[in-house]
């Protein structure tokens, strides 16, 4: 497949199965499996109901081979919004055909048209071809930056203590 032959689409309410069958297969590939709460119902909820994000396909013949879940957050420093990549997965059979690679370049230019400051996403440091990959297109990793999270009951917790 040429770069140039790649198409993609939005995804719509109606492809709420697919979204999950695409996250729930890079929750596999990232050994991460057990830890997908999603449905089909709260994906409709957030992504199309809410509009907190939104997910793009790369289409090879009119069939869905890769997908990229997205939303939109902020940067103090540029004074303007970003896109932040959450999810980014090829089907393995795809791989290395420019699809990945098709789907970041439509993220930038949807990212350009926004007028948005950056696009950024995380990849877990075990996951060496894709960070190949990554720094293969020119993105830069940000070591000096530590990501941290509050889920499940630490998330309950903290937000009681704004209660006390």
């Amino acid at each position: 497949m040429r770069e140039e032959n790649i198409s993609f689409r939005f995804a719509e309410e109606t492809d709420c199965a697919l979204i999950l069958d695409f996250i729930r297969r890079l929750a596999e590939y990232e050994k991460m499996a057990d830890e997908v709460v999603a449905d089909e119902s709260l994906l409709r909820e957030w992504i199309f109901i809410r509009k907190t994000a939104r997910v793009i396909f790369a289409l090879d013949g009119g069939k869905e081979v890769g997908f990229a879940l997205y939303f939109h957050n902020f940067s103090t420093f540029l004074g303007r919004a970003g896109i932040y990549l959450e999810d980014l997965f090829v089907l393995p059979e795809y791989r290395s055909r420019g699809y990945g690679k098709a789907l970041l370049a439509k993220l930038a230019l949807i990212a350009r048209e926004e007028g948005c400051g950056r696009l950024e996403w995380s990849c877990l440091k075990w996951n060496k071809p894709a960070t190949d990959f990554y720094l293969s297109l020119g993105a830069v990793p940000m070591d000096d930056w530590t990501v941290y999270r509050v889920t499940g009951e630490t998330l309950r917790a903290l937000a009681l203590k704004n209660k006390e």
